[in-house]
């Protein structure tokens, strides 16, 4: 009877767990696929869709920490200094479809996450990011709760600190947040050398040898946010924040030794910004009959701040001033975004369309050119339309978007205008439950930054300076990705095979002008590159003992005036995390990719982590320490012909021992949070003073 029985409530339990899930599903009808048997991950047409299970959610006190738990593969968490990437690139997070920091995720509470979405192919509507994870939450119908969090270095002032409350009262919920990371002056030098080459064919070389430096950075936030949910008919959302940087500074102390001179130069090279930025955004969405929606998004934020940059050279033995560079810039900057999208549901297809604009408005005054100030203006229009099929085991999303981007200087009237087209196309087969093969054609376009299209002559050092081309175009990349991910007993995860290409990449360009070596920025002869991933996720002991991580190889070359580069490297990173009674014991290990971006490798950080946590009723406790197997560093190499230089970064203070403690309150039912489904961009811009 037990044997007959067993299947019975299997489905039983099954069909009882997705109709909750429907009941609970705010935002678009989604397309539904019958799952007989509840995996750890359904693998959607555009999505794979995570199911936190019960030992995830007790070992997790708040949403990075259960995103590290599940042990997606392909996906990086870094619970330490709290990020989350995939393959090297940035991931966007988004809460309910509403994009989101990673504060307002670390703010999440385990037990209100139902699902996890994973998209590593987001169609137009996601606007050019490269993964998504969207957090589908649910918080209580009345009561509220509350969640701290706090992780200290003891060696250093170094750590962050969050905490969020949030009050409900039927179809309305209350909330507050406030989130502090404190980087104070921590002890890090900087290893440099470089060589010009002059016209005239001589050539200068320059090496500095630490004798002390530090990185500051500390940022707060603050927010208050309300919603008002009717299931199924109506939602809105608004919210005020106030984002606050102290200076973020890097300042390094070297003396410098040059083949043209026996004399000993003492440098010091201090740069930093810091500013506060109010922001608010509204969103409403409205459902109709006949499975239709109507969703809208607007923001806007105001900038104020300043960058600066001091960098001196001075002969140790006269004491003589060789060279004082003084740079600041006052930043008083706008942006304001609006979009409206229309979705429309069949039983085994979709229509999405969409319009955006966003809008720029920036002044800076240059402190150190007598207070002369220069204006831009940018203005971004996106229409978008994209169409989603299911053909049996096949599916296919074909999308195009249109732009156009306008940027124009109001003292000197330089600017461009242009249109660029994104076409989008993906092909899904789903053969059976355990693998499923994917193909991915996306475009999208890179806008120039406020730095690089500034007028304004910036200072680097005694030969070097910075000016920015205002007749740059944004770029446009293309990628077709292959992927094909598979599901076995206690081993699952995705192989594939990713080509991208930018032909009009915005990268520096140096020459010679009067003596002086200017960077500035052209639209390249583009950059192409092939990666090859593999990445697993393995139960190497079921519920105690797992391992994810990522292997990757990657081929490139980059073209531009007067050079073509090639670069091969190998990145990756790997996870263990073991969890027995209360304790859970994670070991991580990153090696960051090697990019080559115009003239320049560049590499960010390579770092493993190891932690200790304890989970006690309400309470978790974590010691751990950064860096306790390898040797941080971040730098990059220029192989321009006329300075080649190579810079690594280090810190003073690796390894670094930290302790983490956090508090989780709940009280009350629980009702369904927000689903956004679109995102205004008004991000606004700030200058950067020139730096090597």
């Amino acid at each position: 009877m037990k044997r007959y029985l067993s299947p019975i409530l299997t489905l039983s339990v099954t069909l009882l767990a997705s109709a909750q899930e429907v009941a609970d599903t705010i935002a678009t009808q989604e397309l539904q696929e019958i799952v007989v048997q509840a995996p750890k991950v359904v693998r959607k047409s555009d999505m794979d869709v995570y199911y936190p299970s019960a030992s995830a959610m007790e070992h997790s006190k708040d949403g990075i920490q259960l995103i590290r738990n599940l042990m997606i593969p392909s996906l990086n968490v870094n619970d330490v200094l709290g990020t989350i990437t995939s393959s090297g690139e940035s991931v966007q997070v988004r809460i309910n479809g509403r994009e989101a920091t990673m504060e307002q995720v670390r703010n999440l509470l385990p037990e209100t996450i139902r699902r996890v979405e994973w998209l590593d192919n987001p169609g137009l509507r996601y606007n050019g990011a490269n993964a998504v994870l969207n957090f589908v939450v649910t918080n209580p119908e009345r009561g509220g709760s509350l969640m701290t969090q706090g992780m200290q270095a003891l060696n250093c002032a170094w750590g962050p600190y969050n905490g969020a409350l949030k009050l409900n009262n039927g179809r309305s919920q209350w909330g507050l947040s406030a989130n502090y990371k404190m980087t104070n002056r921590i002890g890090s030098h900087r290893e440099y050398s470089e060589t010009f080459t002059f016209p005239d064919g001589q050539s200068l070389r320059r090496n500095e040898t630490p004798t002390g430096g530090y990185m500051s950075g500390s940022i707060g936030s603050l927010q208050i946010d309300y919603s008002y949910i009717k299931p199924d008919t109506t939602v809105f959302w608004i919210a005020l924040q106030g984002f606050k940087q102290w200076p973020e500074e890097s300042m390094y102390e070297g003396i410098m030794s040059q083949n043209d001179s026996q004399a000993a130069i003492r440098l010091r090279d201090l740069s930093g910004k810091n500013g506060l930025t109010p922001s608010i955004r509204a969103y409403l969405e409205q459902h109709f009959s006949h499975n239709q929606l109507l969703a809208v998004d607007i923001s806007a934020s105001l900038y104020n701040g300043r960058s600066y940059r001091i960098y001196t050279e001075e002969d140790i033995t006269t004491s003589d001033m060789i060279t004082d560079v003084n740079t600041s810039i006052k930043d008083h900057n706008q942006a304001y975004g609006i979009e409206a999208d229309y979705i429309k549901n069949w039983r085994n297809s979709r229509l999405t369309a969409g319009v955006s604009y966003t809008a720029n408005r920036n002044r800076s005054t240059y402190e150190n050119l007598g207070g002369e100030v220069f204006h831009q203006r940018q203005d971004r229009v996106y229409f978008f339309g994209e169409f989603f099929q299911r053909i049996d085991k096949v599916t296919l999303t074909a999308g195009l978007g249109a732009s156009y981007t306008s940027f124009k200087f109001r003292e000197t009237n330089q600017g461009t205008d242009s249109w660029n087209l994104r076409p989008q196309l993906t092909a899904t087969y789903k053969p059976n439950t355990k693998s499923q093969f994917r193909l991915n054609f996306s475009t999208w376009q890179s806008t120039p930054t406020l730095s690089q299209t500034n007028i304004a002559p910036q200072q680097t050092d005694a030969i070097q300076w910075a000016i920015g081309n205002p007749d740059l175009k944004p770029s446009t990349s293309y990628m077709l990705t292959f992927r094909y991910s598979f599901t076995l007993p206690r081993v699952m995860g995705s192989f594939g095979i990713r080509a991208f290409s930018s032909p009009d990449a915005i990268t520096p360009i140096l020459y010679w002008k009067d003596n002086r070596l200017i960077t500035s920025y052209e639209n390249s002869d583009g950059l192409q590159n092939l990666s090859f991933f593999l990445s697993p996720q393995i139960e190497i002991i079921p519920n105690w003992l797992m391992a994810t991580g990522t292997l990757q190889y990657r081929a490139e070359r980059m073209k531009g005036t007067g050079y073509k580069l090639y670069n091969h490297n190998w990145s990756g990173d790997i996870t263990l995390l073991a969890q027995h009674w209360n304790f859970t014991l994670t070991a991580q290990y990153q090696k960051s990719q090697k990019d080559l971006w115009g003239e320049t490798y560049s590499w960010g950080e390579s770092i493993s982590i190891l932690a200790l946590s304890y989970d006690w009723k309400k309470w978790e406790f974590t010691a751990g320490a950064l860096c306790p197997f390898t040797k941080y560093d971040r730098g990059s190499q220029s192989l321009n012909p006329y300075n080649q230089n190579l810079t690594h970064i280090r810190l003073d203070m690796a390894p670094m021992p930290f302790i983490q403690i956090r508090y989780n309150l709940q009280w009350g039912r629980q009702k369904r949070d927000i689903q956004k489904i679109v995102n205004a961009d008004a991000n606004v811009e700030s200058s950067s003073a020139a730096g090597r």
